[in-house]
């Protein structure tokens, strides 16, 4: 199975990735990708982009050597009422809007259930995606987010980088999507890259979903253009915005 369109990535905009937008766009030629979307990390985190940076990704080309690039954001879910940390004027003109519970900036971190998070998340109708949600450590109820995520039209991200860097998240990444299989709803496959190199590997990620026969109409991100159709369903427009 081929993975097109990479939808979670990170450059030196956040500074605990390690590659330019040029270095990205380069290695993903490399790996036979169609499109990346640049999604660094928002303000809140110690470490993210500032506001500035989402505000001028319009400087970015909306194709670099052949590679269509998609301008995103990770944002971060700050508590249990689901805030975020980018403006609503910034996010309206994002391609990519993946949501995360980050530790360092959420806020509700010992709450037994985070399932409220999850719900204002899949509620909010600039979000996307929500990404590696599979940590024990926040745990939510998976079956009434996921029903919900797929009624509004809402992607459920299986990271393939989590089977490195939270390896405690796996067994749920696994139960998360048996049941989007079970009720049909879409989600995309990403490397979550933080350096050039990850790019194109969704091995780990892809080894589960065929041991559990996930079928591959549901993961939208398998072609620029199955992710350009999900997104022309939801009234959503690509490349709408930029030079």
């Amino acid at each position: 199975m081929n993975i097109l369109l990479d939808t979670h990535t990170h450059t030196i905009a956040s500074t605990h990735a390690y590659s330019t937008v040029l270095e990205m766009a380069a290695q993903a030629k490399k790996a036979g990708l169609e499109a990346i979307a640049i999604t660094d990390h928002a303000p809140a985190i110690p470490d993210g982009a500032h506001s500035w940076h989402f505000q001028n990704l319009k400087a970015v080309p909306r194709e670099i050597d052949g590679v269509k690039i998609l301008y995103g954001a990770e944002v971060n879910i700050l508590d249990l009422e689901g805030n975020i940390d980018l403006e609503e004027d910034v996010l309206k003109n994002m391609d990519v809007v993946n949501a995360s519970i980050h530790r360092p900036c959420y806020r509700d971190i010992d709450a037994e259930d985070h399932t409220s998070a999850y719900l204002n998340i899949v509620n909010n109708p600039f979000i996307d995606i929500i990404c590696h949600s599979g940590s024990p450590k926040f745990s939510y109820d998976y079956e009434r987010v996921i029903e919900l995520a797929g009624k509004n039209n809402k992607l459920i991200e299986i990271n393939n980088h989590s089977f490195f860097v939270r390896k405690a998240s796996v067994p749920n990444c696994r139960k998360i999507a048996e049941i989007c299989k079970e009720k049909g709803v879409g989600i995309v496959v990403s490397s979550d890259a933080h350096i050039s190199f990850e790019l194109g590997d969704y091995s780990h990620a892809l080894n589960m979903l065929k041991e559990i026969a996930f079928p591959e109409k549901l993961i939208m991100n398998r072609s620029l253009k199955a992710f350009e159709e999900f997104m022309k369903d939801k009234g959503k427009k690509l490349f709408a915005w930029g030079y």
